[in-house]
């Protein structure tokens, strides 16, 4: 095995090591434009079937599958750009633009974005304002992105405040915060389907552990009724934080290295606050 591996890295030229990458760095940017989208498990499917396919028709020889994959093959290279046609679109887009890649945001925006949130939130508590702010993490939620409205701006206290206000007309739904930044206003989010033991919870709750059930997204929530803020996470309800324990919540929410269980999260930060589950 050494043998054969010396074998071929003596063969491969600059010109064979440049091919590899191209094609590699295809692949990837095929799969980061996708992801996020409700096309990902489409492309994944897709990818799964034609591996097994080719896996067996290498394994074994069946005259009758190797003519049913020669003729899906073609048929697959027309109907992905029409199936795919929103996100090539997209992807399009982004290299016009220069924006292919995006990195996330650093511990100094992470900081100040939380900072944010958290002032917003004590202020729109206080006077009784409702809010849903969902934090976008691995899961992508650009479906729910775009039913609101676009808005790439940057998190302030000022605008959340403006954006929630029942005077205008963004205040209905939810605000998706994407790599730091506000990407939409007024998302129709999706609502929980299970029982909440107290009826005192609203849309907003509902909505928020409904989004939270569906993707690892964090969502934080204004009560406009009794002036609280509860945060939701993996379809669970921390509700009634304090002021002192939302930003180390959502410190430890928002940044992987400091994961922890939900057991732990409600141990650190819940008690002697309640907590609703959805079961």
């Amino acid at each position: 095995m050494m043998v054969d591996l010396v074998w071929l890295v003596q063969r491969l030229t600059w010109m064979d090591v440049l091919d590899i990458t191209l094609v590699a760095l295809t692949f990837f940017w095929i799969f980061y434009t996708l992801q996020g989208t409700r096309a990902m498990p489409l492309a994944r499917g897709i990818a799964a079937l034609l591996l097994v396919m080719a896996v067996i028709n290498r394994l074994i020889y069946l005259r009758a599958f190797s003519w049913l994959l020669q003729q899906i093959l073609p048929a697959l290279l027309v109907a992905i750009p029409v199936v795919f046609q929103p996100e090539l679109r997209r992807a399009l887009e982004q290299i016009g633009r220069g924006q292919i890649f995006r990195l996330m945001a650093s511990p100094q925006e992470l900081d100040q974005l939380i900072q944010a949130v958290t002032n917003a939130a004590l202020q729109m508590a206080q006077r009784h304002i409702g809010a849903l702010i969902v934090f976008e993490r691995n899961s992508g939620l650009r479906e729910y992105i775009e039913t609101g409205v676009a808005m790439e701006s940057q998190v302030t206290p000022e605008l959340l405040m403006t954006i929630f206000n029942p005077g205008t007309i963004l205040h209905d739904g939810a605000v998706i915060i994407r790599q730091g930044r506000i990407a939409a206003a007024a998302c129709v989010m999706p609502l929980t389907t299970a029982y909440l033991s107290d009826r005192q919870l609203g849309l907003r709750h509902r909505a928020a552990l409904g989004i939270t059930e569906e993707s690892d997204a964090v969502a934080l929530v204004v009560s406009e009724e009794r002036g609280s803020v509860s945060i939701a996470h993996n379809g669970h309800l921390i509700r009634d934080l304090e002021a002192a324990r939302i930003a180390p919540l959502l410190h430890t929410l928002l940044n992987p290295p400091e994961a922890r269980s939900l057991g732990t999260l409600m141990r650190r930060f819940v008690l002697p606050a309640k907590s609703e589950r959805s079961v």
